[in-house]
């Protein structure tokens, strides 16, 4: 007898290893709302937050259960009779069991009505220049999904991904929008360049900074599902030039068609000239550009700088130490230099391929 429970002791853990524990199965369907009891009101365990609880009994519109009414309790939002929703649907692994809970409202036709505004908006204001921009948009969509997140995926360098994404974003968006002329090409030419500083400065910052890469949950979920293989503090960086682009593309086309203008109003102005009067406008540009840029990136971190607020537990310089605060600081800034440098920078490059040419398909250049 001693013998069978010594035995059981020690090949018990090999047994237990060799099960492999099977995961519940879970699947997110559609369902409409066919009776919503009355909500009440309690507090979470161990907390002071308030909780709505009601008890749900819907119908479900689409899988192998459509057709099936189910009843659950709810505590996620506030449902009414005729509610369309998604439900999550769980099926325990060990006997069986379904749970049935609300996963997200359907929002989709509310998504769908303003994509279509948007178009409808960008077709009879913008004309053919807003189909065009439209294709633009499309294109450097494309690249992203197609080009820039798989390539992150496959184990290559983010910031060299970014980087050529960003190139292709920029010389096809240009091109399509704008059509091949040599205000374009300048205003390409300057992106280029400034992209090449914004990404060396960022790889400074990021590496001085001793940056992680780990600001979200987002992020460790995906380090989980990669198995690690993913190198965070190119994503970051990689995130940093991308999130630059549509402002960066303003502010340099803006200022190839001042520059553009400019040398067809004044063909008998010096290089020296033109980039002085050039400097001008760009630096009115800036002002603009870099406070809508802050305003941006302050407007998407509204709940961090709640959480800031309220939280009184260490000081202002730890917090803004902290990685989650540093990471937006940086970013903000980053992108706000790029910005700054892409005046100057583009200025050159079109004073350079404009000047004397009275700009595109003008006869007329030098004025002595």
């Amino acid at each position: 007898m001693k013998l069978l429970f010594v035995s059981i002791f020690l090949f018990a853990p090999f047994f237990a290893q060799a099960q492999t524990p099977v995961p519940d199965t879970v699947t997110i369907v559609k369902a409409q709302v066919t009776n919503a009891g009355s909500s009440t009101i309690t507090t979470l365990p161990g907390t002071t937050i308030p909780q709505t609880y009601q008890t749900i009994r819907a119908q479900i519109l689409e899988g192998s259960d459509a057709g099936k009414t189910v009843e659950f309790d709810n505590d996620y939002l506030t449902l009414k009779v005729g509610d369309v929703f998604y439900a999550r649907h769980q099926t325990s692994a060990l006997d069986g069991t379904d749970f049935w809970s609300v996963g997200e409202p359907y929002r989709l036709p509310v998504v769908e009505f303003f994509v279509g505004l948007f178009l409808l908006s960008l077709l009879l204001v913008g004309g053919k220049q807003g189909v065009r921009g439209l294709l633009a948009l499309i294109a450097g969509l494309f690249f992203i999904i197609y080009l820039l997140l798989p390539g992150i995926l496959a184990g290559y360098p983010p910031l060299l991904i970014a980087g050529g994404v960003s190139a292709l974003i920029v010389i096809a968006g240009s091109y399509l929008t704008h059509g091949v002329n040599r205000a374009t090409s300048a205003a390409v030419l300057g992106m280029l360049l400034t992209i090449a500083v914004v990404g060396t400065l960022a790889y400074l910052a990021v590496h001085l900074g001793r940056f992680s890469g780990y600001t979200t949950e987002e992020s460790t979920y995906l380090n989980f599902d990669t198995q690690g293989s993913i190198d965070f503090v190119g994503l970051l960086l990689g995130s940093l030039m991308i999130g630059l682009l549509g402002v960066l593309y303003d502010a340099a086309i803006g200022q190839a068609v001042a520059v553009d203008e400019l040398a067809r109003a004044a063909i008998h102005w010096t290089r020296r000239e033109l980039f002085v009067r050039g400097m001008r406008i760009g630096r009115e540009h800036i002002g603009a550009l870099v406070n809508i840029l802050a305003i941006a990136y302050v407007g998407a971190s509204l709940p961090l700088l709640l959480l800031f607020k309220v939280s009184s537990t260490q000081s202002i310089w730890v917090t803004l130490n902290s990685e989650l605060f540093a990471t937006e600081i940086i970013r903000i800034t980053i992108g706000s230099i790029g910005l700054i440098l892409a005046v100057p920078i583009t200025t050159a490059v079109a004073v350079y391929l404009l000047h004397g040419g009275a700009g595109e398909g003008t006869s007329t250049h030098h004025h002595r």
